[in-house]
């Protein structure tokens, strides 16, 4: 059997094959209802915000939350479908640099529609602090949750050119976990559950803070939802019991 046979016969692990997985991660995004990624066929779609395009003003402005909406995250969706689709069609004709070409593609951009999906729930227009079962593993994890919050803002501002700052669970050691995650899918790590995301790609910040990152940070941590974070892990737990 050539190379080419093999793979055509092989079930292509696109992004949404491996989303309906039985890692807590997936599990995390499929079976609780907190993110919609693809419709019923597997296609990818960009599902509807969970608020108005003026709820997070005067932070992010209207327009400037509906340009980061539908271009960035919206061009995500577009370019994960398009590298799902020729993904496919160059292992057909035996194309491996088009395979190698769109994979890249596909984890730069399939990443970038998980963790947009994630963030637009993470903010809110009140303030929230971290309770129960959250701020308990916080404040095991980390000290206290002053300490959290200062390694996730210092991570934030800090990440090596675009990228997010990412508090998340990860079941494996049973532990809460900080990383700077560099463009959408760098420096990650293997079976972590986001619970808490920071977008400090240009393009969440530029139009109002200009080139002022660290002053965006500041200002997002008052809009975060510790709510939405504290559903996640209760979520993840319950499903790694």
């Amino acid at each position: 059997m050539t190379r080419n046979q093999f793979l055509s016969n092989t079930a292509l692990l696109t992004g949404a094959s491996l989303l309906k997985g039985n890692d807590v991660f997936s599990a995390t995004l499929n079976e609780g209802g907190l993110d919609v990624l693809t419709d019923e066929s597997g296609k990818f779609i960009l599902g509807s915000l969970p608020y108005s395009d003026t709820f997070l003003e005067p932070f992010m402005p209207a327009d400037v939350l509906k340009l980061h909406y539908t271009a960035h995250h919206g061009g995500a969706v577009n370019t994960a479908n398009k590298a799902t689709d020729l993904i496919k069609k160059a292992l057909d004709s035996g194309n491996f640099e088009g395979v190698d070409y769109w994979t890249k593609k596909l984890s730069l951009h399939l990443s970038s529609h998980v963790l947009h999906t994630i963030f637009w729930t993470n903010i809110t227009n009140k303030k929230t602090e971290p309770k129960g079962e959250l701020l308990k593993r916080i404040e095991k994890d980390f000290g206290s949750l002053d300490k959290m919050k200062v390694q996730l803002l210092h991570h934030s501002k800090n990440v090596d050119g675009n990228g997010w700052g990412l508090l998340g669970f990860h079941p494996q050691s049973n532990r809460l976990m900080i990383l700077e995650v560099e463009n959408h899918e760098k420096l990650t790590v293997w079976g972590i559950v986001p619970l808490m995301v920071i977008d400090v790609w240009e393009h969440a910040y530029y139009l109002k803070y200009k080139n002022k990152r660290a002053d965006f940070v500041d200002e997002l941590f008052n809009y975060l939802n510790w709510d939405n974070a504290a559903q996640r892990l209760d979520f993840a737990l319950k499903i790694t019991k």
